[in-house]
């Protein structure tokens, strides 16, 4: 079996006295695509962001690779290896396409060349001259999408990167996320579009109240499509 690249053990988050995360355990191996799914305000973006140290206070463990980061700050964790790609994109507006692009630093080796990324993403070839306030919705995602493939990250953390996106769009990234699979990288998924995230994902992570309450294999997702759509309101 391949390596444990990341470890989550009885993982607490807080924001202010506000107390998120109750206790989330999950692991994901090298090479495998898990989502965390639920309804707004189960403690998915938290989860995300608390793997990070982007939340408040924090309690439990998160490894990387046996590392344990529960007391690093995030840019010594994201250094670590991992990459991520935020609901509200962050997209710079006074900085051409191009320009967005270069800006995260390496955390990894084995980054992608522009080239490459321009090879995967063609619209954003098109409008690397573009300012970033210019792009499409769909074109921003790419672009946001983009930025952490050139750092090297080993881990790619996405939140909801489909919401609000065309339907043509989603299926470009579909495209996408399968390609960045087949070269063995290993991605979390936030997603709200179960019909998007169901033939990616390796393994389902459902998150309600801060908890982890279901786990479904892929090959289980037939069977328990009952149960999700319970857990997800469909």
């Amino acid at each position: 079996m391949s390596k444990v690249l990341l470890k989550v053990s009885d993982l607490h988050a807080f924001y202010g006295e506000s107390h998120i995360l109750h206790g989330i355990n999950f692991e994901i191996r090298e090479g495998e695509l898990v989502t965390l799914l639920g309804r707004n305000g189960a403690g998915r973006t938290t989860t995300l962001r608390a793997i990070l140290g982007l939340t408040g206070k924090r309690t439990g463990s998160v490894q990387v690779e046996g590392v344990e980061t529960i007391d690093m700050p995030t840019n010594k964790i994201a250094r670590l290896g991992l990459g991520y790609c935020p609901e509200e994109r962050g997209i710079f507006s006074t900085l051409s396409c191009e320009e967005n692009l270069m800006l995260p630093p390496k955390v990894g080796p084995g980054g992608m060349s522009v080239e490459e990324i321009y090879e995967m993403f063609p619209n954003l070839k098109e409008r690397r001259n573009s300012p970033g306030t210019r792009l499409s919705g769909g074109e921003q995602q790419m672009l946001a999408m983009a930025r952490i493939l050139r750092s090297g990250a080993k881990v790619l953390l996405l939140d909801e990167i489909t919401e609000g996106l065309a339907p043509v769009i989603v299926q470009t990234l579909g495209r996408v996320i399968r390609a960045l699979k087949e070269k063995g990288l290993t991605i979390i998924l936030v997603e709200q579009n179960f019909r998007f995230a169901a033939p990616l994902a390796d393994r389902h992570y459902v998150i309600e109240h801060g908890q982890i309450v279901a786990t479904v294999n892929k090959d289980e997702l037939a069977e328990k499509t009952a149960m999700l759509n319970e857990f997800l309101g469909v």
